[in-house]
């Protein structure tokens, strides 16, 4: 009688084993590499307490310090309380950043159409005297552009519509919520076009004309531009022109 061979494998039972010890192992690594993070963090705290002062005062210092906690979830600015917040102070430090760069942006929006250099805001905020000092300390401490593009970034987790771009080798502040759809850019183009001085200028025959837009695609894209300070309205015999700085649409098309 003909024996049937049984085929090269793992039946049920063995593959069940590999698969138990298989997370086993995941298990072990998971646990072993947890462990590796809390020692890391551990040396991280002790590392924060001993240069305390120059994780404060030197923005260069800061920077690099702050590049060490990524990695490992840690994030000293998330709150102004706890460990990290009660030790370095650094949440506290940036909100008050943050505060000043955004009152710089929103001031100067009717120039620069929301788009800014974050060198000119630091240059702003030198000029004004700006300083801060954290909790625990007597001295007022200096702040860098990486600085500002951090305490963006804690702006822009709260919805605000800010964030920071890289326009070549420059780092822009853009404060504007809405992204620029192409109608806006048409808009700006058009206002390129048909600039006097240091001014653009389109109406919305213009674009009906020009653009072979219906007067509501024209009056919508106008109207997103007016209310966001990157253009202003004058009036004259019942026609409404639309006047954009110069710089304003320079810095947009920068940003494209």
């Amino acid at each position: 009688m003909a024996h049937r061979r049984r085929g090269v494998g793992v039946g049920r039972s063995g593959a069940a084993v590999y698969t138990k010890k298989a997370e086993e192992l995941k298990a072990v690594s998971l646990a072993s590499a947890m462990e590796t993070v809390e020692k890391l963090e551990i040396k991280l705290a002790d590392f924060a307490k001993k240069h305390k002062h120059d994780i404060q005062h030197d923005p260069a210092f800061r920077s690099k310090f702050l590049e060490c906690c990524a990695p490992l979830g840690v994030d000293p600015l998330s709150s102004e309380k706890g460990f990290w917040g009660s030790m370095l102070g650094m949440g506290e430090f940036y909100h008050e950043l943050s505060v000043k760069v955004a009152e710089v942006c929103i001031a100067s929006r009717s120039r620069n159409g929301g788009i800014i250099r974050v060198s000119e805001v630091k240059d702003i905020l030198t000029t004004r005297g700006t300083k801060f000092k954290f909790a625990d300390s007597k001295d007022k401490t200096s702040y860098s552009e990486e600085d500002i593009i951090t305490a963006v970034k804690k702006l822009g987790k709260l919805g605000s519509g800010f964030r920071t771009i890289k326009v070549g080798k420059s780092q822009m502040i853009v404060s504007v919520p809405e992204e620029l759809d192409d109608d806006h850019m048409q808009v700006m183009n058009t206002a390129e076009d048909n600039s006097l001085g240091e001014y653009g200028m389109v109406t919305v025959t213009l674009l009906r004309d020009t653009l072979e837009w219906d007067e509501e695609r024209a009056k919508r894209a106008l109207d997103l531009l007016l209310g966001k300070g990157m253009a202003w309205i004058d009036e004259h015999d019942g026609v409404k022109s639309y006047w954009f700085p110069r710089q304003v649409i320079y810095n947009i098309w920068r940003f494209q």
